[in-house]
């Protein structure tokens, strides 16, 4: 008799049924391995989607930066000694030339960073971003205030002992109250605090809500003049200028102020979100190449785990097979019987996987807020793998049961 697809799922079926606890302790392995790969998966996304916010929060949408050097990836040291030797130090008049030539398309800030104490009355806070730019910056790079305003102008101009705080120290030295008109003290200078920034989280495993704004003025009255700057950079809004387009005239100007020919390459660096996008990409990528084969380990071990028991299933059923086999069961009516029940506990295994890693991943969101997103790849990876293990481990119990002699078989105990 011919053993049709719908009689062999019935009666591989059965089987399971017969032997529940058995027919779950093989699946476990499979239910583990395809959990592991959803929730990692998972994992890696929600690492690519914080970074993109993170990314966007801090550096802008639309900003671009300009320095004398400016990567995000790795630089070998004769890279970095060739940029440093080629590209020139951007200062105050490469600045003041810039929104001279540009300045009713583009806007400009200059951008000073030091890590510098923080202190409150007896209080200190250490390793804090004191960041020195010009009122501009707040449009240029969408600083979000929360509570209060970012400086202004007339601030600026007149070197005025204000800033801007970021959540972290906010929490730290004035928890569950405005810090508005309250004082911090930064290289024994008192600043009068008038805004709170948005609360940004880390970047890289560093804190970005410890940072410290205040005029550009003020911060070389702290620190004396940098040999370089590191200017943002904007299209004003309403002049019509793409991303590209703003670019471009910065790109342009800056050409031109260097003397730069047309085959002569650039003398400064940008640096961009899709860069840094890139970045993250690649390092996403190479967690992928390295998480995501470890994690499959996991459902070929199940694999073995449901070729050892097919092979049991095999051993106690062989006088049913000789007896299927004498009634006209051909070998391939046979083999297609164990491939099939391989199959269903290897899918009933991934579907389980698949409902325990959704969740997992709905409790994570909700308990620890954190950042997970399933995505159909790495589903279709699991059941994928899953599906393929349950048919390679079934198909050598499969095979050995195909060639069973019958006469021998049925004399089986």
């Amino acid at each position: 008799m011919t053993t049709s697809f719908l009689t062999a799922c019935g009666l591989a079926l059965d089987s399971i049924k017969a032997h529940k606890l058995r027919s779950f302790l093989t699946l476990l392995g499979v239910v583990i391995g395809v959990a592991s790969v959803i929730l990692v998966g998972a994992g890696i996304e929600g690492l690519g989607m914080t970074a993109e916010e993170s990314t966007s929060k801090a550096f802008g949408t639309e900003s671009y930066l300009l320095a004398q050097i400016a990567n995000v990836g790795r630089m070998t040291p004769k890279q970095r000694s060739e940029k440093l030797r080629r590209n020139r130090q951007l200062r105050r008049d490469d600045l003041a030339y810039l929104r001279a030539s540009t300045g009713e398309a583009v806007q400009y800030s200059p951008y000073f960073q030091r890590v510098d104490d923080v202190k409150q009355q007896d209080r200190t806070m250490e390793a804090c971003s004191i960041i020195g730019v010009s009122a501009a910056l707040a449009e240029i790079r969408d600083v979000a205030v929360v509570d209060g305003r970012f400086f202004t102008e007339q601030e600026e101009h007149n070197k005025a002992f204000v800033a801007v705080i970021g959540d972290e120290i906010r929490t730290t030295f004035f928890p569950g109250t405005s810090p508005l008109g309250e004082t911090i003290r930064v290289r024994g200078y008192d600043f009068k605090i008038v805004g709170v920034q948005e609360k940004l989280g880390s970047s890289f495993g560093r804190s970005q809500d410890n940072s410290v704004y205040i005029p550009d003025t003020t911060y070389e009255k702290l620190y004396g003049p940098a040999r370089s700057m590191t200017i943002f950079a904007r299209s004003k809004p309403g002049t019509g200028l793409s991303f590209d387009d703003s670019l471009e005239v910065t790109r342009g100007a800056m050409r031109i102020r260097n003397h730069l020919g047309p085959t002569k390459e650039d003398n400064f660096d940008f640096l961009t979100p899709d860069s840094i996008r890139g970045f993250v990409d690649s390092i996403l990528g190479m967690i992928r190449l390295v998480v995501v084969p470890i994690t499959l380990i996991s459902l070929i071990v199940g694999g073995i785990v449901i070729m050892n028991i097919m092979l049991v299933s095999v051993t106690e059923r062989t006088k049913e097979i000789g007896i299927r086999k004498s009634l006209g069961a051909r070998s391939g009516d046979i083999m297609a019987l164990i491939l099939t029940e391989s199959f269903m506990i290897s899918a009933f295994g991934g579907l389980l996987g698949i409902l325990i890693a959704w969740g997992l991943v709905q409790l994570l969101v909700q308990l620890l807020q954190a950042n997970m997103r399933i995505t159909w790849p790495y589903v279709a990876l699991a059941v994928f793998v899953s599906s393929g293990v349950g048919l390679i481990s079934g198909w050598y119990p499969a095979r050995k049961a195909s060639r069973l002699d019958p006469i021998e078989a049925l004399r089986a105990d």
